[in-house]
């Protein structure tokens, strides 16, 4: 029974991997990245309030008139899903125009 399963599993990887290769995800990138990367529901959660906390960070540090944010980078760096990459993830929510003003922030500081 378990080496049924496990077969099952094995077919329905196989077949993400070739979806993936025929349907167009230039439109999102970052959902591509996500499956690439074999991020659970719950990883992908505690991305979104990753961003989101680090956005609100953002928007404090601007209204203090901050201007620059490498800190907020390296905080959001550190805590970043390990599977993730950084450059590569700020990359795909900015073709996919998610936190688009705090990914822009960041490719500034990645850029140097």
């Amino acid at each position: 029974m378990m080496d049924e399963l496990l077969k099952r599993i094995e077919r329905l990887e196989y077949y993400q991997q070739l979806l993936l290769e025929i349907v167009n995800t230039n439109d999102y990138p970052f959902t591509k990245l996500i499956i690439q990367k074999k991020l659970g529901p719950e990883e992908v959660l505690e991305f979104q309030h990753l961003c989101e906390y680090m956005n609100n960070k953002l928007q404090e540090q601007k209204a203090e008139g901050l201007l620059y944010f490498y800190p907020l980078l390296k905080e959001f760096s550190d805590k970043l899903n390990r599977k993730l990459e950084v450059k590569e993830t700020v990359e795909s929510c900015l073709q996919q125009y998610l936190y688009v003003e705090l990914m822009t922030e960041f490719k500034k500081c990645l850029l140097g």
